[in-house]
């Protein structure tokens, strides 16, 4: 409309006679005038709140066709900034065997994202002096005091075990170098596992924490139980069970009320149902919940919650440590987090040995990356638009976060679909993850740099 208004009075000033010279010099430079204050002004006629509901037009159509198509079973989005909600979606079915649609409040099991959960509780205990990132985590855990490392096994198959080069630390442990794996993606410890009977780390039982570690603390980086035990020692220094530790210092707090070990009634009319994708790529729903009256809260991946609540903890870490009101962290401890605590070891692909809970893993593979206290960082910006220095991780269930704090922006999308690292359920990602920086960058007139 504005370009026709101009062409209108370009046209009027080339019909104008000779006579009217002067005139018609002073109309093109009216013309020219008003043709700079127009491409000023307009970034404010396309508002921000219009480009944000555009993006959020084709977040929701991106997601609802994949549900739609049942690629995804269902799912739930929300992204953030570190003061409001800038998306919030809910998809597809919560059980393809069932017709409750999927909504916002709808509760998942959240798993490996219980990590930075549980990390978070027990940097609490940092600042204040109950623990210590380098002390030797054996002197509150006796169980790691002497750890062993597998090396393998003998002609008769039986285990080969010696004594650690070092101690674990619980900075070891918050990042995934104190040496403990686990089964589905270390076929040593699978063996290990099935050859002295050692129940699955899923199990929740105590036996499942007495493994061996599978290489010297401190020297390589390998995903594995390591959260598990930096729970057990927020109970061994607190004296209270994990699930009240974090009701009370940190879900309390930041008002997570639906995240718990244990599914509440309430959770339980919500709960989203497990999907397993078969070798035709096709999903069904299949049974699964953890135990309820676990020996072990599983502090590396116990917790179930909802896409809403788990926005409220990755905002208060956007907020330096503060959220709802209360400071559950300090600035400098949550700064702290968000480096990289592993030098120059970098994180690696995670080749699956149990295919029907994981793919083989490798997020970013043009990328180093490292891992903080307790996120996978990564150093370059993503396709998708996330930038260096980002935190993030996942859940087994294809489950997922990130938390971009140059951006500040954070997001979080929920599926129910083994096994991890599902192609259908990363494209949902990349694809919201797109959006939400689509929507910033539309916003504020300007890619991102």
């Amino acid at each position: 409309m504005l370009q026709f208004s101009r062409l209108v009075v370009l046209r009027q000033a080339r019909t104008v006679k000779s006579r009217h010279r002067d005139r018609r010099r002073r109309v093109d430079v009216l013309a020219a005038r008003r043709m700079r204050e127009d491409n000023r002004s307009l970034q404010t006629i396309i508002k921000p709140e219009e480009t944000r509901m555009q993006s959020q037009a084709e977040i929701d159509e991106v997601l609802r066709k994949k549900s739609d198509a049942k690629e995804i079973p269902g799912v739930v989005a929300i992204a953030a900034s570190g003061s409001e909600v800038l998306y919030q979606g809910a998809f597809g079915k919560r059980d393809l065997s069932k017709p409750d649609a999927m909504t916002t409040d709808s509760v998942f099991w959240i798993a490996s994202m219980t990590k930075a959960v549980t990390t978070a509780g027990a940097m609490q205990l940092v600042e204040q002096g109950k623990l210590s990132l380098d002390a030797p985590i054996g002197s509150v855990l006796p169980d790691l005091a002497t750890p062993q490392v597998l090396e393998g096994f003998d002609a008769n198959g039986e285990p080969k075990l010696r004594p650690a080069k070092g101690p674990i630390t619980l900075r070891q442990l918050m990042t995934h170098t104190a040496g403990f794996c686990y089964n589905m993606w270390n076929g040593d410890l699978a063996i290990y596992l099935e050859k002295t009977g050692t129940p699955a780390i899923t199990t929740c039982q105590n036996a499942a924490l007495k493994t061996p570690i599978a290489t010297d603390p401190g020297t390589r980086w390998e995903y594995g139980t390591n959260i598990d035990f930096v729970g057990k020692a927020v109970e061994a220094i607190t004296g209270m069970r994990l699930d009240a530790y974090l009701r009370d210092h940190v879900f309390a707090p930041l008002g997570m009320n639906d995240t718990a070990f244990k599914i509440t009634d309430s959770m339980r009319k919500r709960l989203v149902g497990m999907h397993a994708r078969g070798e035709d790529g096709q999903l069904a729903a299949i049974p699964f919940e953890l135990e309820q009256e676990p020996e072990f809260h599983m502090g590396g991946g116990g917790l179930y919650g909802t896409a809403g609540d788990y926005i409220k903890f990755t905002q208060m870490i956007l907020n330096k440590g503060r959220g709802n009101g209360n400071q559950v962290l300090k600035p400098e401890t949550v700064a702290t987090m968000g480096q990289n605590h592993i030098g120059d070891i970098n994180v690696t692909r995670m080749n699956s040995v149990a295919p029907m809970y994981s793919n083989d893993v490798d997020l970013y593979p043009d990328q180093v990356k490292k891992w903080g206290l307790s996120f996978m960082i990564n150093t370059a910006k993503t396709a998708e638009g996330r930038s260096a220095g980002s935190l993030a991780w996942a859940g087994l269930a294809n489950t997922y976060y990130w938390i971009d704090p140059v951006r500040d922006v954070t997001g979080v999308i929920l599926m129910q679909v083994l096994p991890f690292a599902d192609a259908k359920c990363l494209e949902a990602f990349a694809e919201f993850e797109r959006g939400v920086y689509a929507g910033l960058d539309a916003g504020s007139g300007q890619k991102a740099a």
